[in-house]
């Protein structure tokens, strides 16, 4: 039988899903596949990748968990031993440390180390999807934005205060009684940061429905005084947050602040595009 495709099937084989579809393998299985008769002799790669994650700032036990595991010592006779929960970069880890020299180890290193390099690249690539649709969604409320503030000046909202006023109906109407001021609070953001530019492709998406459907019922119901202009905002801003509950959203106060701003996103393509053209 041909040892790589053997192998690679078993590595394959051992590896199990859990609830939140993550892959990990136990140890056990993984020691057995790799040729080590001796668990001690095991535990102690495991012992390196530890050390591994944590010469590399890693949170090992985020990795690496000690857990209790039943294994078969006859045909029907089973009893409880100490195992561990590993995940693919500890796989990685582990077989790194292993006897080179060993054909199987030489192959797990291989497998792991392409696993976790095509999960490392889908990881980025939808990093930078979410990235692109943020870019994307912000632009477009910003076009919209301008809309939203003629059609508010029509129905009467006239000067920047106004304008403010207006806006805080319209957000507290989408998140549940929050002004700008609690939003940029919430999101722990300086006083120069922007509260569009901190959120995820959901919570703008949510934004721009907001917008958008204020715009176009101001426009619509010929809507005429500041205050009815308030009123139509914070209407809106409910229904988009009705709407929201309704399909079993997570609410946009509730959703994850970016680490990256869209501003920083946007230099990072334009550094990025001026390295090419160079």
């Amino acid at each position: 039988m041909d040892i790589k495709g053997y192998s690679e099937r078993t590595f394959e084989e051992i590896k199990k899903i859990n609830e939140y579809g993550a892959e990990y393998w136990y140890g056990r299985d993984l020691a057995k596949v790799l040729g080590y008769k001796r668990w001690e002799n095991f535990v102690k790669l495991i012992d390196k990748a530890k050390e591994a994650c944590k010469n590399s700032n890693i949170n090992a036990s985020d990795h690496i968990a000690e857990v209790s595991n039943m294994i078969e010592t006859g045909k029907t006779a089973k009893r409880e031993v100490d195992d561990f929960y590993l995940s693919r970069y500890a796989c990685y880890l582990i077989v790194q440390n292993g006897d080179p020299r060993k054909e199987v180890i030489a192959l797990g290193q291989t497998y792991f180390a392409v696993k976790t390099r095509e999960r490392e690249m889908q990881e980025a690539v939808e990093q930078l999807t979410e990235d692109g649709k943020r870019l994307a969604i912000r632009n477009e409320l910003k076009e919209h934005n301008k809309s939203l503030v003629e059609a508010a000046k029509n129905a009467g909202v006239e000067t920047n205060v106004d304008y403010a006023v207006f806006q805080n109906y319209g957000y507290m109407g989408l998140y549940g009684g929050l002004k700008a001021k609690d939003i940029h609070e919430r999101k722990g953001l300086k006083k120069s940061q922007k509260i569009l530019d901190h959120m995820g492709s959901t919570e703008l998406a949510a934004n721009l429905f907001r917008a958008t459907q204020t715009d176009e019922k101001l426009r619509r119901d010929n809507i005429k005084g500041k205050e009815k202009a308030n009123e139509t905002h914070l209407y809106v801003g409910k229904k988009v947050r009705q709407t929201i509950e309704e399909l079993g959203g997570t609410m946009p106060e509730n959703l994850p602040t970016p680490k990256k701003s869209a501003k920083q996103i946007e230099k990072e393509i334009e550094t990025k595009n001026k390295k090419l053209v160079d």
